[in-house]
């Protein structure tokens, strides 16, 4: 008794005949083809030649990787026929594994690429580099977005220097547009080399699981340094969203395709422009009460002002709705950085999180606000700061790692920002942290504050030295007493007992915004039903009498 056969998905239809196609023009009266209608013929079959030499076998062995091809991509991302450019497809398949098209994402053009991996494994030669050149110049030309879908086995070995020379033409060409016009690049499939350089030169990465992008690949790695490594580990989602060579990770490709369309929903077309404003029915004026039961919940609590809060939700109730779209959300959570709406308007928030390590600014934060708050510089994108942080994260692993660097960069960024840009201090705002932040000296046009606020130079540490006089006295007097022969536990419960009335003292006159409201430091205090209110009316102020265009800074020694 044989076994019976698993019955298995085909594209092949049993029941599909070949029809011939004819070049009669309606309405023409019966006549015999001749030389032209052959000429037609070819040319009929050039032009179908792109979707259909892959064949049938090399599809099913694409859905066998549970990927998609560059026309089924194409499918998801837009309603409308594209306008493929370059339908070049040379001798040796020189050209026809690169797709380059005019689409309609949203009824905005945008300017696409994407590998066919179904021919030639969608590898770079030459004309490839050429035709990804042309299609970033005419994106940068037109200032219209970039998306691309990556999908490659790197440069064809054949090409010889051809291939290693056409990714260095594509490299040249996105580079010049970069700041010029917003790019997407998601990476599908198995991309090494200068598969992976080219796309992270995009604006934002989107990387579906199950997928992976590498310098190289784990057979490189196990014959030159003798590491059993899997891809995953090497170059997944895992890998890169955690180092923030990855923005976004995906469940799949039609997730990724579709992230595409929601990002570009908060991006201008280029750098001349504002983001696309929105119409909402979300009241300018909503009181956001939620704001303030989330600080009674937490500085009611046995904690008190110690206690951890998620900034996302607060992010949450001022946008639209409660709309807003995080970036890079694996990595550096102590920081929240993030696109959303208010009153219509495109802005950008970048927040400390006290819910993860205080709020600190660690090295990975400190990157991730400098390369949000760049795009958002370059893209006349507006910024509202949310502060809540003990300062800058000590230790030797830190300092190792380079954090008067990494502080450097945020800074830098920060202060060459010239779009409209607020701060709101939520709660702690200690040290260089604050003195780095987007305060009025380094750049800010509204700076407010909750009453929760605590502006110092240091936090509790610091009763140490404005209260140094009398806590030796305490000191003094906890040894002599000790030295009486006094009980320890009684000695010990009246030192703790001064010891936390100067802190209660120092909290009280120097942990408040008093002073940086007298000073000039903060414009406002408000209260945190208004929050969304007040700023919706600042950023309508500076927005009407801000004029976008493209950066025109000097340029910088460091990025």
């Amino acid at each position: 008794m044989t076994k019976a056969t698993k019955p298995q998905a085909s594209l092949v239809n049993p029941f599909d005949e070949t029809k011939e196609v004819e070049f009669s023009v309606p309405g023409q009266a019966s006549y015999d083809p001749g030389l032209h209608e052959e000429t037609l013929k070819k040319g009929y079959e050039l032009i179908q030649r792109p979707k259909k030499a892959a064949g049938v076998r090399s599809i099913e062995r694409q859905h066998a990787k549970k990927r998609m091809t560059i026309w089924e991509r194409l499918s998801v991302l837009t309603d409308e026929d594209p306008q493929v450019l370059f339908q070049n497809w040379g001798k040796n398949l020189d050209g026809a594994s690169l797709v380059t098209a005019i689409v309609k994402i949203n009824g905005r053009d945008v300017a696409v690429y994407g590998h066919d991996f179904t021919v030639r494994a969608g590898s770079m030669d030459a004309t490839n580099g050429g035709k990804l050149a042309r299609l970033f110049e005419l994106a940068g030309k037109r200032k219209i977005p970039l998306v691309g879908m990556n999908d490659s086995a790197g440069a064809f070995v054949p090409a010889g220097v051809g291939g290693l020379d056409g990714y260095a033409e594509a490299f040249t060409a996105l580079r010049k547009i970069s700041g010029v016009v917003p790019s997407i690049m998601c990476m599908f499939g198995f991309n090494a080399g200068g598969g992976s350089y080219l796309p992270r030169q995009g604006s934002f990465l989107i990387q579906p699981n199950e997928t992976f992008f590498g310098l190289t690949g784990p057979g490189v790695v196990k014959s030159v340094l003798g590491e059993d490594v899997t891809a995953d580990e090497l170059g997944g989602p895992g890998v890169h969203s955690s180092t923030g060579v990855t923005d976004f990770v995906v469940p799949d490709e039609v997730s990724a395709l579709r992230k595409v369309k929601e990002l570009l929903n908060y991006l201008p077309s280029n750098n001349a422009e504002l983001a696309p404003f929105q119409e909402t029915s979300d009241p300018k004026d909503r009181q956001t009460w939620d704001i303030d039961i989330l600080l009674k919940k937490a500085f009611n609590s046995p904690s008190g002002f110690n206690t951890p809060l998620d900034i996302s939700i607060m992010i949450q109730q001022l946008c639209d709705h409660g709309d807003f779209l995080e970036i890079q959300p694996d990595r550096a959570r102590n920081t929240v950085c993030a696109l959303g709406r208010m009153g219509g308007n495109v802005v950008g928030f970048v927040a400390n999180n006290s819910a993860v390590d205080s709020g600190q600014i660690d090295i990975d934060a400190a990157y991730k606000n400098a390369r949000f708050i760049r795009f958002c510089n370059l893209y006349n994108i507006p910024i509202i700061f949310m502060e809540d942080t003990t300062g800058f994260r000590p230790g030797t692993d830190q300092e190792h790692g380079g954090i008067v660097q990494a502080g450097r960069a945020m800074l830098d960024a920060i202060i060459d920002l010239r779009t409209p840009r607020f701060l709101v201090i939520v709660r702690n705002a200690f040290g260089g942290a604050y003195a780095s932040y987007n305060n009025y000296p380094t750049g800010a046009d509204f700076v407010c504050a909750l009453p929760s606020t605590r502006v110092a130079v240091m936090g509790t540490a610091g009763v140490e030295f404005v209260f140094k006089k009398e806590l030796q006295e305490i000191r003094g007097t906890v040894k002599q007493r000790l030295q009486a022969g006094e009980a320890e536990a009684d000695v010990l419960a009246w030192q703790a007992e001064q010891e936390g009335a100067l802190k209660d003292r120092y909290e009280e006159e120097l942990m408040n915004p008093n002073e940086g409201l007298s000073l000039g430091s903060i414009s406002q205090i408000v209260m945190p039903s208004d929050l969304r209110e007040v700023l919706c009316k600042q950023m309508d102020f500076h927005l009407g009498h801000y004029t976008p265009e493209p950066f025109n800074g000097p340029q910088r020694e460091f990025h």
